[in-house]
């Protein structure tokens, strides 16, 4: 499902204008990114969590020219899903 498919969904079954429908889903990923990129992580109760994982240094090597390199330690995003959405997906 793509987001303009959601969008029409959504503006379907609540009556709301697309163009609004929109804009709230464009600022509730904007918040999300900001938030993550904070270091904070966003909890939506029965639905899952947004977190940022650390990932730590680590040796890597480029087989193709036989050199190691070193991958810095970063953050990335994640997705960890409330026990109620693993259930509703599972069934």
């Amino acid at each position: 499902m793509t987001k303009a498919e959601i969008v029409t969904e959504i503006a379907k079954t609540t009556g709301i204008e697309k163009s609004a429908v929109l804009t709230v889903i464009e600022q509730f990923m904007t918040s999300v990114k900001e938030s993550l990129a904070k270091g904070e992580d966003v909890h939506l109760r029965g639905f899952g969590s947004f977190i940022v994982k650390r990932r730590a240094e680590k040796t890597a090597r480029n087989i193709s020219k036989n050199t190691a390199l070193v991958i810095p330690a970063h953050n990335i995003p994640a997705f960890k899903p409330a026990p109620a959405f693993k259930d509703e997906v599972a069934q």
